[in-house]
């Protein structure tokens, strides 16, 4: 296979998994001293040009704050290819497709313009890993097949089993590698990105060549990429019923007690957990100002001291909010579902270090509370967040009806309707409604009806044209018709229904307004 893809000229790589570990391990010693050298004296900096930036005196601070933050992001990608944030977390069994699925739903609203394919097999084979270490790899080769794609084109995902391989691939129609880059792919900061790190694919070879996994790459300039992920397939591990956390406890201490003395280590838990909203929080944050970590926290208050109206307030200003700013749902579902995991972690380091096992009753009750708490949260979100998507939609939906039927009052009796472009049977059932109610509102004597700006009529529109204008009579309005075309008269002279009693006829509608103004003038 390898050999006929490099006959056919496209790109193709395969890397030694031995070969890119050791470019890693070298790079990581490096990455280390690094960090560790020059973060910490960086992060000095950063604080005292805050300092100064409360005084005002300097106009080039924000400069420096963004270009220090760009070097403290550069060090930490270092630091993670030495010691990855995600390196104690457990094996556990895993299946692939579920976490696809889940993976595309945080890019829906990219997904205009891309036409999805997904084909996805043998669902049921599991392979046995570190869930969110795969989770992230996946969504970084996701993302980059979306951002090759300029305008439209068509992202690819199948999952199959071949022998004892579980195999993923993920194919777009981007704009494609060159074949000399293609063996530099997971190359600590090799991008073929203008404002790429690299460091997503470093990401992505190493999880799959630490799972024993193999990583292979098609491609060609200007017809796009193929990754192919093949891991191995092992048997399903036993599930563990909670994981041992280092945690402080104080005799006694209640559960919000707990939870509090051991913040900082819920703060990491829950951004382990939710590994592809972690990257999303600061663009969250200057979205809709809404800070992640904080509002997590007030949810977990409410939870564990059931305060339930307060919760449920929280869920409708949350709803407002993610639906005002249009944020993704699937990263609040995903942030929401990382909480409750972390919840249950802590329950269960609570009940084991508080030594109260023997009261099952109690641990069962705070168990079912949790939960309860945080589908209730769940519910006045999404009642929150659809009810203002429903009222945004329906004032959309009002503002749209009126743009076809732009009403112009000329003074309290007189006004004009200009119609420009189409129109057809639907648009003029909109006009219909729109002017007899107007008419009935504000008592309009005369309606001048311009069509110098339409299209050509077919027959069905003009026949309905006829009878709108029959209705406006009924209601004792004078029509005045400005700006017909010859195609328009023709029609409307062949129309049976005797239309010239209905209404005056002015060349222009400069003429018309002339005439109407000039005749009610006192």
């Amino acid at each position: 296979m390898r050999a006929e893809l490099k006959q056919e000229g496209k790109g193709y790589v395969e890397p030694g998994n031995d070969t890119h570990l050791s470019q890693l391990a070298s790079v990581g010693q490096i990455a280390a001293g690094i960090a560790h050298e020059v973060k910490n004296p960086l992060t000095a900096v950063k604080g005292f040009l805050q300092l100064l930036e409360q005084d005002g005196r300097n106009e080039y601070i924000e400069i420096a704050q963004s270009e220090l933050d760009n070097a403290l992001t550069t060090l930490n990608n270092l630091l993670q290819v030495s010691k990855p944030d995600l390196e104690d977390e457990a094996y556990q069994t895993i299946y692939l497709a579920v976490e696809l699925e889940s993976i595309l739903n945080l890019f829906q609203d990219k997904l205009y313009n891309i036409t999805i394919h997904t084909e996805f097999n043998h669902t049921n084979i599991p392979i046995v890993g570190r869930k969110n270490q795969f989770k992230k790899a996946f969504f970084n080769l996701i993302k980059n097949a979306i951002e090759s794609i300029e305008g439209n084109g068509t992202l690819t995902i199948r999952h199959d089993l071949l022998k004892d391989d579980v195999i993923v691939t993920i194919q777009d129609t981007g704009v494609g590698i060159s074949k000399d880059k293609i063996p530099l792919l997971g190359t600590p900061f090799f991008t073929t990105k203008d404002q790429g790190t690299g460091m997503g694919l470093t990401q992505v070879f190493s999880v799959i060549y630490q799972h024993d996994g193999k990583v292979m790459v098609d491609s060609k300039e200007n017809q796009g990429t193929k990754f192919t992920i093949r891991i191995p397939h092992k048997k399903v591990m036993s599930q563990k019923g909670g994981r041992t956390l280092n945690l402080h406890y104080v005799e006694k201490a209640s559960i919000k007690d707990f939870f509090f003395e051991n913040q900082k280590i819920f703060d990491e838990r829950l951004l382990n957990e939710a590994i592809n909203v972690k990257d999303k929080i600061d663009e969250i944050h200057k979205i809709g100002n809404i800070n992640l970590l904080a509002n997590a926290h007030k949810l977990v208050l409410y939870v564990v001291e059931e305060r339930e109206h307060e919760l449920i307030s929280f869920a409708k200003q949350e709803g407002i909010a993610w639906a005002k700013y249009s944020l993704t749902l699937a990263f609040k579902l995903e942030w929401i579902q990382a909480i409750r995991r972390t919840l249950w972690d802590f329950l269960y380091n609570f009940d084991a270090l508080s030594n109260t096992e023997a009261e099952r009753s109690a641990f069962f009750t705070l168990e079912k509370q949790i939960n309860e708490s945080i589908d209730q949260f769940l519910t006045y979100f999404f009642i929150s967040y659809s009810k203002y998507k429903d009222e945004l939609l329906d004032i959309q939906r009002k503002l749209v009806e009126n743009l076809p039927v732009p009403i112009i009052p000329i003074n309290k009796e007189i006004c004009i309707l200009p119609l420009i472009g189409t129109i057809d049977p639907q648009r003029l059932s909109t006009i219909q409604d729109k002017v007899l109610t107007e008419i009935e509102h504000h008592h309009i004597q005369s309606l001048i009806i311009d069509l110098s700006g339409v299209a050509p009529m077919e027959i069905e529109s003009t026949n309905k044209l006829v009878k709108i204008i029959e209705g406006i009579t009924m209601m004792g309005c004078k029509i005045i018709l400005t700006g017909l075309r010859a195609d328009i008269v023709k029609r409307l002279i062949n129309n049976e229904t005797g239309f010239t009693p209905l209404a005056e006829f002015k060349g222009t509608l400069q003429q018309a307004l002339n005439d109407v103004i000039y005749h009610h003038q006192p």
